[in-house]
């Protein structure tokens, strides 16, 4: 048991972590990631954004965080 924990341990130290997704032109988050805030909105909501950048259309689906700040979680890139 204590082999199969420190083998956990160990592979938990060694894999890379999730990196998180940049915010393009036209994000909501692109200048000042701490700039948008809403106020009357529950924490945990999602808020999806579709803009252009760069020529192509793009979705971003961002979740309301405990500071009240907006967190990118997922890009889908539509159309060209």
């Amino acid at each position: 048991m204590k082999v199969l924990v420190a083998s956990i341990a160990a592979a938990m130290l060694f894999t890379s972590p999730v990196l998180a997704i940049e915010p393009i032109p036209g994000s909501i988050t692109y200048k000042n990631p701490e700039a948008p805030r809403l106020k009357k909105s529950p924490i945990g909501s999602q808020v999806p954004h579709v803009f252009y950048s760069g020529g192509s259309r793009y979705q971003e689906w961002y979740v309301l965080q405990p500071n009240r700040s907006l967190k990118l979680v997922d890009r889908v890139k539509l159309s060209n």
